[in-house]
């Protein structure tokens, strides 16, 4: 079995996925600084590591929500047919 594009797509998918099913109030919310982390830092300030990861989860969760149920469809859909 080879590593290739297909695998390559099914590991961000699956990735995105879990990224995504990350619920807010069970999960991240216990997380220390998700509720304090800022969108954007002030003018001259550097964003900490655990900021940009925050902002991260928060930039997949609401772009990727969506476009992630057809690529799911899909891949469901190509290992039922293909294995």
């Amino acid at each position: 079995m080879g590593f290739g594009m297909y695998s390559l797509i099914e590991a961000v998918v699956l990735t995105l996925n879990a990224v995504c099913v990350l619920h807010e109030e069970r999960f991240l919310a216990k997380l220390p600084g998700w509720e304090s982390a800022p969108a954007v830092p002030g003018y001259g300030e550097e964003a900490t590591v655990k900021a940009q990861l925050f902002h991260l989860i928060r930039s997949i969760r609401t772009v990727m929500k969506y476009p992630l149920v057809p690529m799911n469809i899909f891949i469901i859909i190509f290992k039922l047919l293909f294995g």
